[in-house]
């Protein structure tokens, strides 16, 4: 299948009224279009931003899709919102993808961004005083919580250390994780900023922060290639013929 062949990539990130988030999107746009020239590569927010997703389903007509939300965990935006804007706005084949976590190459740029911040570049320099904050958005939905766990869990293999999840809009907090860590003698301690992109969250993250703080994911490397797979597993799974009905 030639890339001009392949459902269009809709990019589906919350939206933020901080504009670094947009800026964000778009340069994650851009990397995605770089990585897979002749591609349709589109952006449609879920709210905040312009272009909706509404919008943006609007204007592809009837225009195959494949929509890969900017989400690191299932919750009410991709069981929900997204499939409601869909039944309402789509005119053509829209697939939705699963969100972007948990995943092994998310756990990849969480490492190269806490080094990047100043953590450990190597095994040997990690001590029995380090300990890592996962810091997420949080969800009302209880699937949220166990996927951003498993996020934790796998990033606490790939380091060595103890990884504990805290939360912008839920318990336990940045603060709250990071004591909990120094009761364990977990002194020297980072938060990976499990966020698609800078904004309140991070913001606030940061200012509550004891120790050194990783940027977000943003537009790196490595969620540029998961956001292809998303796409590609979807419209390999769009482009499955259907079985045959057995013979009565």
């Amino acid at each position: 299948m030639s890339e001009t062949s392949r459902p269009a990539l809709v990019l589906v990130p919350h939206g933020s009224r901080d504009p670094r988030a947009l800026a964000t999107a778009r340069a994650l746009a851009g990397l995605v279009r770089a990585a897979r020239p002749g591609l349709d590569v589109r952006l449609g927010h879920i709210e905040l931003n312009e272009p909706l997703l509404a919008d943006t389903l609007g204007a592809l007509g009837g225009t195959p899709a494949v929509l890969v939300p900017l989400l690191l965990g299932r919750g009410h935006h991709v069981k929900r919102d997204i499939p409601h804007t869909v039944a309402a706005h789509a005119t053509g084949p829209v697939r939705l993808a699963p969100a972007l976590g948990p995943h092994p190459l998310l756990v990849r740029a969480l490492h190269r961004r806490l080094v990047e911040a100043g953590w450990p570049g190597t095994a040997g320099a990690v001590t029995a005083r380090h300990g890592v904050v996962l810091a997420a958005s949080g969800s009302r939905d209880p699937d949220g919580a166990v996927d951003t766990r498993r996020t934790a869990a796998a990033l606490s293999a790939r380091l060595g250390v103890p990884v504990v999840p805290a939360y912008a809009s839920a318990a336990p907090s940045v603060a709250d994780a990071a004591a909990a860590l120094a009761a364990r003698g977990r002194t020297e301690v980072a938060v990976a900023s499990y966020f698609t992109a800078p904004g309140r969250f991070h913001t606030e993250t940061a200012e509550a922060a004891p120790g050194i703080v990783a940027a977000p994911l943003g537009a790196h490397p490595d969620v540029v290639r998961l956001v292809l797979l998303r796409h590609d597993e979807a419209a390999a799974t769009a482009a499955q013929p259907r079985p045959a009905l057995a013979a009565a």
